[in-house]
């Protein structure tokens, strides 16, 4: 028995905590695509169409987590795409900012992954293949 899951875009700066969560989330049958700015987030979305969901850290050097959100509620075909936040600064202007951009769920890093991965287990309920015989 294998187990489909969803095609995940990870944005973060910090490639130590990009490839923490890729290999964990891959580990629990999930594709993961991974970007280390905004820029080459967007790149990865046009390469990937069939990305389920979007995990983006808050604060990165070039441009913020909610200017990548901002941008994709703005693009038609993009602006319903579930986005999960993680940051370990993030005060109350942002958790404004992130409820006024329909933010699924926020995530203070370190992330608690037993937390994640109810939320994404909730999201995306596992489909279970039958080997064709």
């Amino acid at each position: 028995m294998q187990t489909l899951r969803q095609q995940i875009l990870l944005v973060d700066d910090e490639q130590e905590a990009l490839e923490e969560l890729a290999e964990m989330l891959e580990g629990q049958g999930f594709c993961c695509h991974t970007a280390s700015s905004v820029k080459a987030a967007l790149q990865q979305l046009t390469r990937h169409p069939d990305v389920a969901l979007v995990i983006t850290d808050l604060r990165m050097p070039e441009e913020s987590g909610i200017g990548l959100i901002q941008r994709l509620r703005d693009h038609t075909a993009r602006q319903h795409l579930p986005v999960i936040v993680m940051s370990g600064h993030a005060d109350m202007d942002d958790v404004s900012d992130l409820l006024r951009l329909q933010v699924l769920d926020l995530f203070r890093k370190p992330i608690y992954h037993a937390r994640l991965l109810e939320t994404l287990d909730n999201l995306f309920p596992r489909v279970l293949l039958q080997a064709v015989k």
